[in-house]
């Protein structure tokens, strides 16, 4: 789907810009996109050791880039008042060489270590001293190199058409799309990050010998002498409407890529990468509005639209009762494309002439920062679920044509009967209760009302404004509908949604699980007799429950180390004279996890002494003395945000130096997506470890009483592993000729395609 759509959006690039004079403008303004891109996910992978792999340091990493890329484009709105375009360049040269002495890139260690439980400030501290020169000069690119293209001499021979600057924002955003996709595929599993932070650095000069080369080589006006076609474009400077529209049809579509993306990780499915899809469709969207002018198609994209956000709204309250994965993301994302080019088409068509270009720029950045502010900063606070997602997939539909708001009698009715049905099934479960909730009478109500509201918005979809009230009173009425499960809490952090829900189990009977979006991250028993068996992966059957039991059957007190709290099943199994410290990244995790009103096992259960380390694993082990624990047992890779920091070889080598001589390392690598098991066994070899393994099969009735589990057992003394050996459940596993992951090289690919396996 990429391909085709890179393959779409080159044929909107007229060729003669690519083999003529003003190709040198297009190469300049995609190796710079090109860069911006292939520096966002880079700097995110410097960052890694000291956040982890939360959605929420994307989103936040997002926040930024959006402020920077606000910061570029308010620069080259400056730069205008320069009238001279040659003493423009001569400041721009001066400024990308200043920004060069900062090269290589490199994490700064001014800001200390972050403070987990506020981590906003530090991560953009950080990201600010990392790349904030760089990354916002480059990010000026598109707007100035734009506003240069348009005072240029051009010789006889050249239309109009040839002489539109706008098509080259098409030119940067397929650079950022290429750059984007090629990071994970090609970049990441192919070279180091210290080959990506230096080769980096040599295309940022080669891109500043580009902007020279322009220098020295083009003549220019003093004004832009094409102006476009007054019909389509203002002419005059833009007034309050036009900067509104402007920063509102920027904003809407930004914050709805950032809701996407979390529903998508967080409500949906943590797959590997699934964060880069709303992106690139973005770009996508981009690329499609402002390299071509055919508004012929402008009818059908209105109506798919109604068909798109319709069925997402109707798939919201599906999630988890039976639809497929594959069908929620395909609705999920295809509902984002079309909105997002919807608003993005909206933008172009009133992109003023290019005198005032670069305050088109401006204010649609503005509107950017505003959407991606509003979903990194304000939502986690004043939301306790993804309900910014919902919100702006309905506020985005006042980007349609409203074509007044005034109705006639029959679409009143309409309207007022659709209000009626979307409310009808909160209104018939808060008359007849849980009862009904659960009643075949139900789903049939449910159906009916939703379907009938939807109908209504399908007579309305030429009336923006009550098309707009219409889809946001179906999904509050969906929204007003309690689940069928018995929520304990909702809550959120910057790590990501929490979520306690009681449920029953044919084997344990009644429990109460904990949720990290999608991932189990532990559950406890409710019945009295049965509340400190450890359960899913900590049962006695699993890997994790066999090394401590072995543990604990040759040393009468032992300490363990766990990375990773869930609900504290670990602590179960401590005895009188036991410790353990648990290492956990979220404070919310650790307050749920030791409320005894939630779970016991850290209190009523434990036996020994329990203690909590707040902060990443990586930092805190590392302030601890060496030989501390006799058992280390590493569990934070359940989802697909894994900490690859973890993992690599540096990592292993400070682990083992935690244990007694004759201590055991355990990793726990169950994943639904991602098979680790090789990469870590070659990084545990790496660093002088002997390993076995085991893949714990799940109970055939209750993944509750016993789940799936994959765990890799390492130690420096062939006689800590002896006994373990001797049991056939665990094996030596070959890695073969799989690359150890190093603090400089990580390959999620390799690992999802090993999980993609049967």
């Amino acid at each position: 789907m990429m391909i085709r759509n890179v393959r779409a959006a080159a044929t909107l690039l007229p060729m003669r810009w690519v083999l003529g004079g003003p190709g040198r403008y297009a190469v300049a303004v995609f190796l710079s996109a090109g860069l911006v891109f292939l520096v966002e996910p880079m700097a995110a992978r410097m960052l890694l050791p000291f956040l982890g792999g939360s959605p929420a340091v994307w989103n936040t990493s997002l926040a930024f880039f959006q402020a920077a890329l606000l910061g570029g484009y308010a620069y080259a709105h400056l730069l205008q008042r320069l009238t001279d375009v040659r003493r423009q360049m001569v400041v721009h040269l001066a400024l990308l060489a200043v920004a060069a002495l900062t090269l290589p890139l490199a994490v700064s260690r001014w800001p200390g270590d972050p403070d987990t439980s506020h981590p906003i400030l530090w991560l953009l501290a950080e990201l600010l001293l990392t790349l904030g020169a760089p990354f916002t000069l480059l990010s000026a690119t598109a707007p100035l190199l734009q506003s240069w293209f348009a005072r240029r001499i051009w010789p006889e021979g050249h239309g109009p058409e040839a002489r539109d600057a706008y098509p080259l924002y098409a030119a940067s955003n397929l650079g950022s799309l290429l750059a984007l996709a090629a990071y994970p595929l090609l970049v990441e599993p192919f070279t180091t990050l210290t080959v990506q932070r230096h080769v980096w650095s040599v295309a940022f000069v080669m891109f500043g010998a580009l902007v020279l080369v322009l220098r020295l080589t083009e003549r220019f006006t003093d004004h832009p002498t094409v102006p476009l076609a007054p019909d389509a474009r203002t002419v005059s400077a833009p007034g309050l409407p036009d900067i509104l529209r402007w920063t509102l049809l920027a904003a809407l579509p930004s914050s709805l890529m950032l809701g996407v993306t979390s529903h998508l990780t967080t409500d949906i499915a943590s797959f590997p990468f699934l964060w880069v899809l709303p992106l690139a469709l973005y770009l996508t969207t981009f690329i499609i509005a402002f390299g071509g002018r055919d508004t012929s198609r402008r009818g059908f994209l209105l109506a798919l639209q109604v068909a798109t956000t319709g069925g997402c709204v109707l798939v919201l309250p599906l999630l988890g009762l039976g639809l497929g994965l594959g069908w929620q993301v395909v609705v999920t994302v295809a509902n984002f494309f079309v909105a997002a080019l919807v608003c993005h088409l909206a933008l172009a068509d009133r992109r003023p002439d290019p005198r005032h270009l670069t305050s088109f720029y401006l204010w649609m950045s503005v509107g950017g920062g505003l959407g991606g502010a509003f979903n990194a900063f304000l939502a986690p606070v004043i939301f306790s679920n993804v309900v910014e997602y919902p919100l702006v997939l309905v506020l985005i539909l006042a980007a349609r044509p409203w074509n007044g708001w005034k109705l006639d009698r029959e679409q009143g009715i309409i309207l007022l009967l659709g209000l009626v049905a979307s409310m009808a099934p909160a209104v018939a479960t808060g008359l007849g209760g849980r009862a009904f909730l659960n009643s075949p009478a139900y789903g049939q109500v449910f159906i009916g009302a939703t379907f009938s509201a939807f109908a209504a918005a399908i007579l309305l979809r030429n009336r923006g404004l009550w098309f707009t009230v219409l889809l946001g009173g179906l999904s509050l009425g969906i929204a007003l509908v309690p689940s069928g499960r018995e929520e304990v809490s909702v809550q959120r952090s910057f790590f990501g949604v929490l979520r306690l829900t009681d449920t029953g189990d044919p084997v344990v009977g009644p429990v109460r699980m904990m949720f990290h979006g999608t991932t189990i991250h532990g559950a406890q028993s409710l019945s009295p007799a049965r509340r400190c068996q450890p359960l899913t992966y900590y049962a006695p059957q699993t890997g994790i429950g066999q090394t401590v039991i072995g543990m604990q059957a040759v040393h009468p007190a032992i300490r363990i180390g766990a990375v990773g709290l869930g609900v504290g099943s670990l602590a179960s199994y401590t005895r009188p004279g036991d410790e353990i410290d648990f290492f956990e990244i979220d404070p919310l995790v650790i307050r749920e996890a030791s409320n005894p009103q939630r779970f016991t096992y850290t209190t009523a259960c434990a036996k020994g002494v329990v203690r909590y380390v707040l902060g990443d694993a990586r930092l805190t082990l590392s302030r601890l003395p060496e030989q501390r624990f006799n058992l280390l047992v590493i569990d934070a890779f359940s989802s697909d945000t894994v900490p690859a920091h973890l993992l690599t070889v540096e990592a292993m080598k400070m682990y083992l130096a935690r244990l007694e001589p004759d201590g055991v390392l355990l990793m726990h690598l169950s994943n639904r997506h991602l098979d680790l098991r090789d990469p870590v066994i070659a990084g545990l070899r790496a660093a002088g470890a002997r390993t076995l393994t085991q893949h714990s099969k799940v109970h055939p009735r209750s993944f509750i009483a016993f789940a799936d589990t994959q765990t890799v057992m390492a130690s420096r003394s062939r006689a800590a592993l002896a006994p373990f050996a001797a049991d056939p459940r665990w094996v030596d596993r070959n890695p073969g000729q799989t690359r150890p992951w190093t603090d400089d090289y990580s390959n999620l690919i390799g690992p999802l395609i090993a999980g993609l396996r049967p």
